[in-house]
């Protein structure tokens, strides 16, 4: 029989495989007609009046506009996109040819914002997507890719601000902890095509925006900055924002030129009547496929949430007392204080964590049956954040799965007969887009005696998790064995988790 990490494996590889590009472009547009031709976008129809035209911007972007060539075919005059630096070279030595463009494409390639930070390159991009938008008439159609990514991608500062201006304060803002979501809302307010900029430029072209989400939840104006959704923020937003980090009083001349002269409310959303929206691909999707896939393997499966965030920490936290309390069930404890006392326990924790949708007494009304008989998988997805205080090296997934194996070595010293011992563990964390942090892992994997092993060999786990060093943690275990190595992937739907338990 497979091991339970083959199948872990095997999990992640069918998640990342439905949000790929071309599987994902394919899906969700289609050409149909000859006489006047219409783009089908998930069963709307939107005619090709006269000239059709691409723009994309993003991670996932290259594979996203192969696909898209492909589908429109000659109908599409020209296009311009703005990749990560390096990646058609890096697609091509992966050998991932599909999600290279034709040696007679109409489309503009420029890779830029190295290290995904803007910088000149991605800035030039930016701006040949801003002039081509602003040439567009009524007639045509702009077909807008995003990914994410695509923040970085797109830096159109608002004069007089400058990019390294603008670059300086994302930083601080950063290093003092601030939120993904926080730093989009700040980079909006001072760009040109974010928070909606874009479609309003191309008006009163039809825009038709496929975005392949890496945010939690979705949010329209969120993902690569909304640069084709109306901002659901205003300047007084940014300002709470810089606020609260204390950066008020430190902002360049420029940017408090700019705040004091902005609008003070948003757009209003019926000037964006001349643009469709559509999701398509998400954590959600690559969830339900890897629930799917795993049922297909004999398991009970339960999402617990693709919106799962926090410190990695607390959501080890999380983990690991689902795991125990899965565990217990299949000892026949799954009633009783003992139980009850970890219940109580996931019902704190989900509410400090405030994991958006997240209903959890329903989930562990869920779990309260689950026996021995079938093995069982929890899936879940989303991104959470890690408190740099060290130099080494790793990534969120990392990190957070050896603080589960530090979590589950714990419950097992305490105590000796612990239900975990009757069952066989394995919990991952990797990264859809095949990199966790500046490392080539996506993510990694524990069992509750991953701790035990490294003490063996005299590694100090807590000392490694102190340095933000979980790569190098696991990768001194000879056969690579706990790292997830994938390779770049193409596309990206943030993290996805899975807990795999079955009965000894």
């Amino acid at each position: 029989s497979m091991s339970l990490r083959e199948h872990a494996l095997s999990l992640f590889h069918s998640a990342v495989g439905t949000v790929r590009p071309a599987p994902m472009m394919r899906r969700a547009l289609k050409l149909q007609g000859d006489g006047c031709p219409q783009l089908m976008v998930k069963g709307q129809a939107f005619p090709v009046r006269r000239d059709l035209y691409l723009v994309g911007f993003g991670k996932a972007v290259l594979g996203m506009a192969a696909a898209a060539e492909e589908i429109v075919g000659e109908h599409l005059v020209r296009g311009i996109i703005n990749v990560p630096l390096g990646i058609q070279k890096s697609l091509q030595r992966a050998g991932m040819q599909e999600m290279l463009l034709k040696p007679h494409s109409k489309i503009q390639v420029i890779e830029g914002a190295k290290n995904n930070l803007p910088d000149a390159e991605a800035l030039k991009g930016a701006a040949a997507i801003q002039q081509l938008a602003e040439g567009l008439t009524a007639d045509d159609l702009l077909l807008v890719l995003i990914s994410g990514g695509g923040s970085a991608l797109l830096p159109a500062p608002i004069p007089p601000i400058l990019l390294e201006e603008k670059e300086k304060l994302t930083k601080m803002l950063a290093s003092r902890g601030a939120a993904i979501q926080e730093l989009n809302v700040v980079r909006k307010t001072l760009s040109v095509l974010k928070g909606g900029g874009l479609a309003q430029l191309a008006y009163p072209a039809r825009v038709v925006s496929l975005i392949l989400s890496d945010v939690i939840g979705d949010p329209l104006d969120i993902i690569a900055s909304g640069p084709t959704a109306a901002s659901s923020h205003s300047v007084q937003d940014c300002l709470q924002i810089l606020a609260k980090y204390n950066l008020l009083h430190n902002l360049p001349k420029s940017v408090e030129t700019v705040l004091s002269s902005s609008p003070t409310k948003p757009t209003a959303p019926e000037n964006y009547s001349h643009v469709s929206n559509f999701i398509i691909g998400s954590n959600t999707l690559a969830l339900d496929e890897a629930k799917h896939h795993a049922e297909g393997l004999g398991y009970t499966t339960l999402v617990l949430s693709a919106a799962i965030h926090g410190e990695v920490s607390h959501v080890a936290t999380l983990y690991c007392q689902l795991i125990q309390l899965v565990c217990l069930g299949f000892a026949g404890l799954g009633e009783g204080p003992v139980s009850d006392e970890v219940r109580g326990n996931l019902l704190q924790l989900a509410a400090e964590l405030e994991i958006p949708g997240l209903d959890l007494t329903k989930f562990l009304q869920a779990l309260r049956g689950l026996g021995p008989e079938r093995p069982v998988c929890i899936l879940a997805g989303g991104e959470t954040t890690v408190q740099l205080q060290g130099t080494g090296k790793g990534g969120r997934n990392q990190e957070l799965v050896l603080h589960v194996g530090l979590g589950l070595h714990r419950a097992q010293a305490r105590e000796a007969s612990s239900p975990q011992g009757r069952c066989e563990i394995i919990f991952f964390s990797g990264g859809t887009d095949g990199q966790d942090g500046p490392t080539e892992a996506a993510g990694a994997f524990c069992n509750p005696g991953l701790v035990a092993e490294a003490l063996q060999e005299g590694l100090d786990v807590e000392a490694f998790l102190s340095n933000n060093d979980s790569y190098t943690f696991f990768s001194q275990f000879q056969d690579g064995h706990h790292l997830l190595v994938t390779g770049l992937t193409g596309t990206n739907v943030m993290d996805i988790q899975a807990i795999l338990i079955r009965a000894m």
